[in-house]
């Protein structure tokens, strides 16, 4: 809809579910009702919970698509009827969740980014555990992977972010109540993803993830205002750095400074001189000291500037930065007599920024000078031409009482001409040549005190005079040039090295990249554009419309034209940067970085393409499989069951009773197997998807083993049952362990010598209680003991008649939700021990 201006996004951010992130959403959508806005419901769940449903009543819904996947009808948002009707806000719940298959848009997210593209403001929800860079987070965490994700660009382009936030005994008091899970849930959810160090490691992940957003904010109101103070709101350090050996004691003050304020940043800089003259910094030193600040948590920035304290200052309030580490003067006292220094500048302009001067082993030892200076400097020139103007008259008066010979006279003028040109450069060598010229004409060449040159010699011997300087002169000049260009290059690889290392480092995700572009440049923002061409007719043009595909900095650039510097990388991308023209020498690194971009993006894309792929790679891996698995094993106990049944039914055979007893015993035996095959199914499914319900209780194991042993319908003589009187109960989900039991002994058991009792032996040690199930079967060899814990293996098996191969891979995952775990080990003499080690009961 072109003319038509974007909506905006506003996203309640909660850190786990039952927070009231969507009773928020609904009474903010009351409130702007009063106020006369035009207000809908495109998607918004319940969850059975009264209080959120009765903020429905009065608001208009929009209704939803209906679409049936697989058998099953389910609804999902319409973001289609939700532009068609129009409305100034929509309420659409969930901003995480996935489509049903068939769906346009595989996200909810992307449905939402339609209806802002219509102009619609949007209001919705999210949990933190589903914002993608903290998913494995969370996992780590709770110990439930999340399957539905958001990108966190998505969520940071939000117009607003509010924290719906509640402490975590509060939360566990509201589910306590039901008012979040059905009572016949709540046990199940306290003991696990509701425990108290998981709502608090949640809670504080979205207060740091929601305080980088209000950071980020903030530098971009900073920037849009031209705000250079600092504002105290975070404490951040940031530390000077010289490539001298004084910076790992800097370096590691400045870290303890950091750590005395929880959450504050750490940032070490590098400022490089623009003409390449460097202030004698070693750059392996500068290497190792880039690793250690990143192994203290901190990032290493590198910037350029002809004024050291000047860049140094600007970066540190351009990051506004509250704490500046800066070494003590490693220069002796004559040179701190000459000049302030970077130090004592720095400090003296430092404004609101405190500034640490720290003392090292390095102070007044002098710095390692560059063997040879790269560019002529101001201070050079003046020294030249005051050689020149000066130098010549002295050296005049010097030698008139002398009498010496004219050659002898034209060659210490030469001298002094060659020392100006070494010291200031042509011009001032050029200005010498033609005074000592001159004053060699009046003061020394007969006739004295008149221009005129009596001799044919001496007039070639001034000549030559004067070639000669005017060469040495350019020859200075152009090795000056060169070594400018060269400390130049210099400086470009200095730069280029920096931008290889944030690369090896897997830093290339386009903000930092940008970021890192931003700062060595000292530019206000920088964006990466994307041409999106729209459909025109034959005979007629659409203008280019330009995507923001990643910024950094204050206002980007919405198009090529607005920037003080572009850099076309290809047909459809355009780096863009406001803040200063570049010269022409520094856009070489520029394009450096503008291909580093590109190929990020290409990465970043290719990595979500690959995130997309692989869940559907590893579904249809295991649906194979399963197939494969049921097509063999399922089969064979219900043909059993089916020819028993169906025998029994058939009138051509009279069968006695023992006959049809042995029929229904086939039967019995053949369905028991085939619903433990189908149960083992289910609950691997469960334990794939997040979804199997635990209640950990106190349970004695001599409670559990002989229903675990009847339901396998094992005689009594082929086990042996070891449990001392003294082991403990143990925390376990009763219904659960008897399924890991039940495996485990099914397993030992269909390789265990016929001849020989199964061993089942129970002991606690510490705070575990462990029960053993010993066999003297063929055993498995070491390296393959984590293999028989993948689905659908079956070592050693050929003919497909033991089980789906689940038996053991369910036994694993079902110990490990109850907070054990399931380790083998060789049984001594021959044979596999199987251990499950679950925690004993308070």
């Amino acid at each position: 809809m072109q003319g038509t201006s974007r909506g905006r996004l506003r996203v309640y951010l909660g850190a786990a579910p039952g927070v009231g992130k969507t009773f928020a959403m609904l009474g903010e959508a009351h409130r702007a009702r009063e106020r006369g806005k035009d207000v809908v419901v495109g998607f918004v769940e319940t969850h059975g919970r009264a209080l959120t449903a009765q903020l429905l009543e009065g608001l208009e819904i929009v209704p939803r698509k209906t679409l049936s996947y697989r058998g099953t009808t389910f609804t999902e948002l319409d973001p289609d009827a939700v532009i068609e009707r129009a409305p100034a806000l929509a309420l659409i719940d969930e901003l995480a969740h996935t489509n049903v298959p068939g769906s346009r848009n595989e996200k909810r997210w992307e449905d939402i980014e339609e209806i802002l593209d219509a102009g619609i403001d949007v209001v919705s929800t999210l949990n933190i555990q589903h914002l993608e860079s903290l998913n494995d987070v969370v996992e780590q965490i709770t110990g439930v992977p999340q399957r539905e994700t958001v990108p966190d660009e998505v969520v940071r382009r939000a117009d607003r972010i509010e924290l719906v936030d509640m402490s975590a005994e509060a939360l566990r008091r509201r589910m306590a109540h039901g008012n979040v899970y059905p009572l016949e849930r709540v046990n199940a959810a306290l003991a696990n993803y509701f425990r108290v160090g998981n709502l608090t490691a949640l809670r504080e992940l979205a207060l740091l993830w929601v305080a980088d957003k209000v950071d980020q904010q903030l530098d971009q109101y900073r920037a849009e205002h031209a705000i250079v103070g600092t504002w105290e709101t975070r404490e951040r350090v940031v530390v000077a750095l010289t490539g001298g050996p004084e910076g790992d004691t800097l370096i590691r003050r400045a870290a303890r400074i950091a750590a005395r304020s929880k959450g504050a940043d750490l940032m070490a800089v590098h400022v490089t001189r623009a003409d390449g003259l460097t202030s004698g910094g070693d750059p392996a030193n500068l290497v190792r000291q880039r690793t250690l600040v990143e192994d203290l948590g901190g990032t290493y920035h590198q910037v350029i500037g002809d004024d050291v304290p000047r860049a140094l200052l600007e970066f540190a309030r351009g990051v506004n930065a509250t704490q500046l580490v800066l070494g003590a003067s490693r220069r002796g006292r004559f040179a701190q007599l000459l000049s302030r220094g970077v130090g004592v500048t720095a400090a003296s302009q430092s404004g609101s920024i405190d500034v640490h001067m720290v003392t090292h082993e390095a102070i007044r030892k002098g710095r390692q000078r560059p063997r040879s200076q790269a560019a002529l400097t101001r201070r050079r020139r003046l020294i030249g031409w005051g050689l020149a103007l000066l130098g010549m008259p002295l050296l005049t008066i010097a030698l008139r009482p002398m009498s010496l010979l004219l050659p002898s006279e034209i060659l210490l003028f030469l001298l002094l001409v060659v020392g100006v040109a070494l010291t200031g450069g042509m011009w001032p060598a050029l200005t010498a040549a033609v005074l000592g010229f001159g004053l060699l004409n009046w003061y020394f060449t007969p006739p004295l005190y008149t221009l005129t040159i009596s001799r044919p010699e001496n007039v070639l011997a001034l000549v030559i005079f004067v070639l000669v300087a005017a060469m040495v002169s350019g020859v200075v000049d152009l090795a000056a040039r060169r070594s400018r260009e060269a400390a130049h290059a210099r400086t470009d690889a200095e730069v280029l090295s920096t931008l290889a290392g944030h690369v090896l480092r897997g830093e290339s995700a386009l903000p930092s990249l940008l970021g890192r572009m931003r700062e060595t440049f000292g530019l206000t923002s920088v964006t990466l554009l994307e041409r999106s061409c729209g459909d025109a007719a034959e005979g007629e043009s659409f203008p280019d419309v330009w995507k923001i595909v990643s910024t950094s900095g204050g206002v980007p650039c919405t198009s090529p034209g607005m920037a003080d510097i572009d850099v076309v990388i290809d047909d459809s991308l355009v780096l863009t940067a406001d803040g200063r023209v570049l010269e022409a020498s520094d856009r070489r690194v520029l394009e450096a970085f503008a291909a580093q971009a590109a190929v990020a993006l290409r990465q970043q894309r290719l990595r979500e393409e690959a995130d997309r792929a692989r869940p559907l790679a590893q579904a249809d891996r295991m649906r194979t499989a399963l197939l494969a698995a049921v097509s063999h094993d399922l089969r064979t106990p219900l043909a059993s069951a089916m020819a028993a049944v169906e025998s029994l039914r058939g009138t051509e055979v009279a069968w006695s009773e023992e006959d049809r007893a042995e029929l229904l015993a086939t039967a019995d035996e053949s369905l028991i197997k085939l619903n433990r095959l189908v149960s083992n199914l289910l609950d691997m499914s469960r334990l794939q998807a997040g979804a199997l319900g635990v209640t950990l209780e106190p349970v004695a194991i001599e409670d559990i083993l002989p229903r675990a042993i009847d339901d396998l319908g094992l005689p009594y003589d082929r086990i042996k049952v070891d449990v001392p009187p003294d082991v403990p109960d143990l925390m376990a989900d009763p219904a659960l362990l008897e399924r890991v039991l039940v495996n485990l002994i099914a397993n030992a058991a269909r390789y265990h010598p016929p001849g020989e009792k199964l061993l089942i032996a129970a002991s606690w040690h510490g705070e575990n209680v462990e029960v053993r199930i010993i066999d003297r079967g063929p055993g498995i060899p070491p390296e393959a003991h984590e293999r028989v814990f993948m689905p659908f293996q079956r070592l050693g098996d050929r003919d497909n008649h033991a089980g789906v191969g689940l038996g053991l891979a369910l036994s694993r995952g079902l110990t490990e939700a109850m907070g054990g775990t399931l380790v083998p080990e060789d049984t001594p003499g021959g044979g596999l021990t199987m251990t499950v080690s679950l925690r004993r009961a308070p």
